[in-house]
């Protein structure tokens, strides 16, 4: 069970866990490394080149800048990019799908958002979001079964175990005010997980400011069942944990 929201977290070997909190502390420690030796850096400025640094490394986007190639040299970008794509291929292991691993990682736009992502890197993160949003429901019915996969049972049990029966049953409270984005064209709720990803994109690729998930419910031809609720609030939280929206004070939003 996921504490923050409906991520749903691969199930991890002990060897696997124990390797990625490698990778983690190495990310960390390396980082605070450089900012620490170098105090013209920042984390945003390491991360940017990064992102200039994928792009280069496929051909696209302009050279390096005099201001790019000190913050590379200093940050140590190339080490950077390279703890960040084992990490990748860790998790995508652990999901137990590396082929889309191959087709992303180390890609434009796996740290920051880019305009320069090839038509197979958009599909392979198309077929993520499908993927993770099956995960997500498959691990729904397990919860409803009894079956929860703790991130970290020894503080959550005693906590939230009392909530697994029942959670049909709460009160989401979502309030469907405020749609007053400009978003005024009716349109079908799809019936594939694909196309409701698509759908919702679309819908706040239109919107003029942010969108609450009940709000957007209520956009698409019929009545905005509790299913359909669910169902929008699950899409949109998968799409804010991958970065392709953000969540603000007035709903969900799609990066400028």
């Amino acid at each position: 069970m996921n504490e923050s929201g409906p991520y749903p977290f691969p199930t991890l070997t002990e060897a696997q866990s124990a390797t990625l909190d490698q990778l983690g502390e190495r990310l960390d420690a390396f980082r605070k490394g450089r900012l620490t030796q170098h105090d013209f850096l920042t984390m945003t400025e390491m991360y940017n080149v990064l992102e200039r640094l994928r792009e280069l490394e496929q051909g696209v986007g302009e050279p390096f800048s005099q201001k790019e190639r000190d913050i590379h040299e200093a940050g140590l970008i190339e080490v950077l990019k390279d703890i960040h794509d084992e990490i990748d291929r860790e998790v995508f292991a652990a999901y137990g799908w590396e082929d889309l691993g191959k087709r992303l990682i180390g890609k434009p736009g796996a740290t920051t958002p880019s305009p320069h992502k090839s038509e197979d890197q958009e599909a392979a993160e198309e077929e993520l979001l499908v993927r993770l949003v099956a995960l997500n429901q498959e691990r729904a019915a397990e919860e409803k079964r009894g079956l929860v996969r703790w991130l970290r049972p020894e503080y959550q049990q005693p906590r939230l175990a009392h909530k697994v029966k029942g959670q049909d049953d709460l009160d989401m409270g979502l309030d469907a005010a405020g749609i007053g984005a400009g978003v005024v064209e009716e349109r079908s709720w799809p019936a594939k997980d694909l196309e409701q990803i698509r759908a919702l994109r679309d819908v706040l690729f239109e919107a003029e400011a942010p969108l609450p998930a009940a709000a957007l419910a209520t956009l698409f031809k019929g009545r905005a069942t509790a299913k359909r609720k669910s169902r929008v609030a699950e899409v949109l939280a998968t799409l804010a944990d991958t970065g392709l929206v953000r969540e603000g004070e007035g709903g969900y939003f799609l990066p400028r």
